[in-house]
C-alpha cells in the first residue's frame, strides 16, 4: 500500500508535519477528483454536510439537548429568524457524538492524544446548503468549554471543526463501519452457513452475498483491530476505548436504524434536500425489496409457511449473537408472516451490499488530512481567541500516523481485483424458473438506477457515487 502511494519514506518520521500544504503534495499519488476536491475545499463548511461517509449520525432537532446550550446571539442564522424559529420550522440539525464521551484516549508514537465527544448544530440555509453554526467539544459545559461558531477567529473554527472530524472517524469506522456492516455480516454469515442446509431457498438467496465476508473479518482482526493492529497504531481511539466504543455501539444498535426507511424516517431526514444517501439507498431497498418479495413469495405462499424451522433458527441465532438477546433492540427473535420475512431478509442484503458501500467507498475520498484525522495531539481549546496555524500543525497526527492511516483507507476504498457487483450471480444456486426470472429483472432495475445516478451526478458539484449499483459488490468482501 505504501509503495504504490510512493509514501514508503514517510513510514518511519516519527515528526509533526511542518506546512498544511504538505500534503496535498504528499497524497498526490494516485488521487480521485473527489479526493483532489476535499483537499482543495477542506477548510469550507459546505463539507460538513450530509454526503460524507458517515451519514448516520446527523438527525432533526426540534429540541437544543440540556447540555447543549446554543443561544441566538451566538449564531448567525441566514433568513434573519431565530433559532427556535428555524427549529419549528425543521431547519435546525444535530450530530451528537456522544458514543466517545468520556473514554481513555490512546497513545501513539508515545504520545497521549485527545478524543472528543462533541455537539454540533447544523443549519440548512434558505440556499438549501447545510451548514454547521455552533460546536461544543465535550459533552458537558462549562467555562473551559466554550462553544464554537464560524464568526470565530479562522483558526478557532478551524481547529473545532479538526476535532469534530476526527471524532467523526472514530463514529465512523468502528460504528458505522465496521461493527453495522462488517461484523453484522458475519453474524450473518456464520448463522446462514450453521443452521440452513445448501438445498434451502434462503440459502440459495442469500450465500453469494457471503462471499469473502468471512475472510476479510478475520484479516481486520488480525491486522487492523488487534492489539498490534493498525487501528492501535495510529488513532486516538485505538486500545481501551476501541472494545468500549463497540460495546457501547452494540448495546444501543436497533433494527430501526439498520432499515434504511425506518431509520430516516425516525431521525427526521424525509425532505432534507440534496441527500443522495437518502434517495439512492431508498431505491436500493425497495428494488431489493421487491428481488427478495419475488424470490422468498415462490417458496413462502402464505404466513404459515414461515414457520420453518431452520429459517427461525437462523432468525433467533442473530438475534442471541448479533443482538446479544436484548429485546429492546427490536431485532425479531421470530418472523410471523411472509412480510416480515422479506423485510428482515431486505435488511441482511442491504446491508452486506448497500449499507457496507456507502460507508467504506469514500474513506480515501473524503479522508485525506487536514480533513480527517485518524487522531489528534493536543488539548482541546479551553478558551476562544488562542488558535493560530501552528495550533492546527501541533493538533494533527504525526507524518507516519498520517500516511499508513491514508493508505489503510486507500485499500479499503479500492475495489477488488475480482470484483463482482451486487445482482451478478456467476455461481447458479437455484435451477426454478421463477428465482431465475428475479434475478434478471433484480439485474435490470439494477442498471436502471445505475444510469439514473450516473444522470444525476452530471450536475453535482461533488458527485455522490457510493450507492450506484454498478460500483457495489455483492457482499462485504474488501
Amino acid at each position: 500500500m505504501l509503495i504504490e502511494l510512493k509514501l514508503h519514506g514517510l513510514v518511519n518520521i516519527k515528526e509533526k508535519w511542518s506546512i498544511i500544504d504538505a500534503f496535498g503534495k504528499v497524497f498526490s499519488h494516485k488521487p480521485t477528483t473527489l479526493a483532489e476536491y476535499v483537499q482543495q475545499n477542506w477548510m469550507k463548511d459546505f463539507l460538513f454536510g450530509l454526503n460524507g461517509v458517515n451519514p448516520i449520525v446527523i438527525r432533526r432537532c426540534s429540541v437544543l439537548p440540556e447540555n447543549f446550550q446554543v443561544t441566538d446571539q451566538m449564531v448567525f442564522l441566514r433568513g434573519g429568524r431565530s433559532l427556535a424559529e428555524e427549529m419549528q420550522s425543521g431547519n435546525i440539525f444535530l450530530c451528537d457524538y456522544k458514543l466517545l464521551d468520556g473514554l481513555k484516549a490512546n497513545e501513539v508514537n508515545g504520545k497521549q492524544q485527545y478524543l472528543m465527544a462533541p455537539l454540533v448544530l447544523l443549519h440548512k440555509t434558505p440556499e438549501d446548503q447545510l451548514m454547521p453554526i455552533a460546536i461544543q467539544l465535550k459533552q458537558e459545559p462549562s467555562k473551559d468549554k466554550p462553544i464554537f461558531c464560524p464568526t470565530d477567529s479562522e483558526y478557532d473554527w478551524l481547529l473545532a471543526k479538526m476535532f469534530v472530524r476526527s471524532a467523526d472517524f472514530q463514529d465512523h469506522q468502528l460504528n458505522s463501519h465496521l461493527l453495522r456492516t462488517h461484523l453484522l455480516a458475519e453474524v450473518f454469515s456464520v448463522s446462514l452457513l450453521c443452521n440452513l442446509p445448501m438445498v434451502h431457498p434462503l440459502y440459495k438467496l442469500l450465500v453469494p452475498h457471503t462471499r469473502y465476508t468471512l475472510q476479510i473479518i478475520f484479516v481486520a482482526r488480525e491486522l487492523l483491530i488487534s492489539d498490534t493492529g493498525i487501528f492501535n497504531a495510529i488513532t486516538s481511539s485505538g486500545g481501551e476505548a476501541l472494545q468500549k466504543i463497540l460495546q457501547r455501539a452494540t448495546s444501543s444498535m436497533t433494527y430501526t436504524s439498520l432499515c434504511i426507511r425506518d431509520d430516516i424516517k425516525e431521525r427526521g431526514l424525509e425532505s432534507v434536500p440534496h441527500f443522495y444517501y437518502r434517495d439512492d439507498g431508498f431505491h436500493m431497498w425497495d428494488i431489493i425489496n421487491r428481488f427478495v418479495q419475488g424470490v422468498l413469495g415462490y417458496y413462502y405462499k402464505d404466513n404459515s409457511d414461515v414457520q420453518d424451522t431452520e429459517l427461525q433458527t437462523w432468525v433467533l441465532d442473530i438475534f442471541e449473537h448479533g443482538f446479544l438477546s436484548r429485546p429492546e433492540s427490536g431485532m425479531p427473535q421470530k418472523l410471523n408472516t411472509v412480510a416480515e420475512l422479506v423485510k428482515f431478509v431486505t435488511m441482511v442484503l442491504f446491508t452486506g451490499s448497500a449499507q457496507h458501500a456507502a460507508v467504506n467507498s469514500g474513506q480515501f475520498d473524503y479522508g485525506s488530512l487536514p480533513n480527517t484525522p485518524t487522531t489528534l495531539q493536543r488539548p482541546p481549546p479551553t478558551t476562544k481567541g488562542t488558535a493560530d496555524d501552528s495550533s492546527l500543525l501541533d493538533a494533527l497526527p504525526d507524518v507516519n500516523a498520517t500516511v499508513q492511516g491514508m493508505a489503510a483507507m486507500w485499500l479499503l476504498s479500492k475495489q477488488s481485483s475480482d470484483f463482482v457487483p451486487l445482482g451478478i450471480y456467476p455461481e447458479e444456486h437455484f435451477s426454478e424458473r421463477v428465482p431465475r426470472q428475479h434475478m434478471e429483472v433484480f439485474k435490470g432495475e439494477l442498471g436502471l438506477l445505475s444510469a439514473l445516478i450516473e444522470a444525476r451526478n452530471l450536475g453535482l458539484e461533488i458527485p455522490y457515487t457510493f450507492l450506484d449499483p454498478a460500483l457495489l459488490e455483492n457482499s462485504v468482501a474488501i
